[in-house]
Parts: structure tokens; C-alpha cells; sequence
């Protein structure tokens, strides 16, 4: 069981305003960031970032979401990270959310959900590498 997780404030997030709040809760779940950065993506990194999801209908449409405007990226930190994140962020679809969790707070709907938050260990180190270099994680 890997410490670490990856997430990334999306556009729908950040445009709203959200990302001071959403990282505010971040810290008082007790993570502790380890890398962050804001940047645009463009349409061939969102598409390399979502490559996994690239014979999916919705693939065009979360490309272009996904670059339509900044983001916000961050490694984490904590015992169970990814399991406990999860937790935090809430179901996929914000009405199905729990009370209280990131996407019930700040998620729109499916598509605009505010937040990714990585699925597996392996899943949050492929994901930090591909946001942050060796020399930007601590």
C-alpha cells in the first residue's frame, strides 16, 4: 500500500473559484501536498493523460473539457492515500455523492465533476509522473 495519491482540481473547479476551498479540505482530511501546480493542458496532453479511455464514446468530449482551462495538480500524502482520497472526493455522478465530500460540495455533474483523484497506487505514481518530474516531488 503506496502513501501517496495524485489529484487534480479540474476546469469546471477552478473557474468557479473553488480551488482554495477544495484545497483547504484537502488539508484538513490530513493530506499533506507534496507536489502542486497549476497549468492548461493542451487537447495532445489531456488526450495522453486519458489515453486509457481513447475507444470510449466520451473521449473527445473529456479532451476538450480537460483543456478547456486550467488545472490545478497535486501529489499527496498519507497513510492509505488512495482508499482514504477516494473517500474524500466522493462518487463519480455528485448526486450520488456522500454529504460532504468534494463532489457533492463542488461537482456539477458527471462530466463536470471537479475533481479526479487517482484509483490504484499504481494508478497515482503513472499519474504524479506524468505531472511532476522526480525533481518536483518532496
Amino acid at each position: 500500500m503506496s502513501n501517496r495519491t495524485f489529484t487534480m482540481i479540474k476546469p469546471d473547479a477552478t473557474a468557479k473559484g473553488y480551488t482554495g476551498a477544495i484545497l483547504e479540505k484537502i488539508n484538513a482530511a490530513g493530506f499533506r501536498i507534496v507536489a502542486l501546480k497549476m497549468l492548461h493542458l493542451s487537447a495532445g496532453k489531456a488526450g495522453d493523460f486519458y489515453a486509457v479511455h481513447r475507444e470510449r464514446p466520451f473521449y473527445p468530449e473529456l479532451v476538450q473539457f480537460m483543456s478547456s482551462g486550467p488545472i490545478t495538480a497535486a501529489i499527496l500524502e498519507k497513510d492509505n492515500a488512495v482508499e482514504d482520497f477516494r473517500k474524500l472526493i466522493g462518487a463519480t455522478n455528485p448526486a450520488q455523492a456522500a454529504e460532504g465530500t468534494i463532489r457533492k460540495l463542488y461537482a456539477a455533474s458527471v462530466g463536470e465533476n471537479a475533481i479526479h483523484g487517482s484509483d490504484s497506487d499504481e494508478n497515482a505514481q503513472i499519474e504524479s509522473d506524468f505531472f511532476f518530474s522526480k525533481l518536483e516531488q518532496f
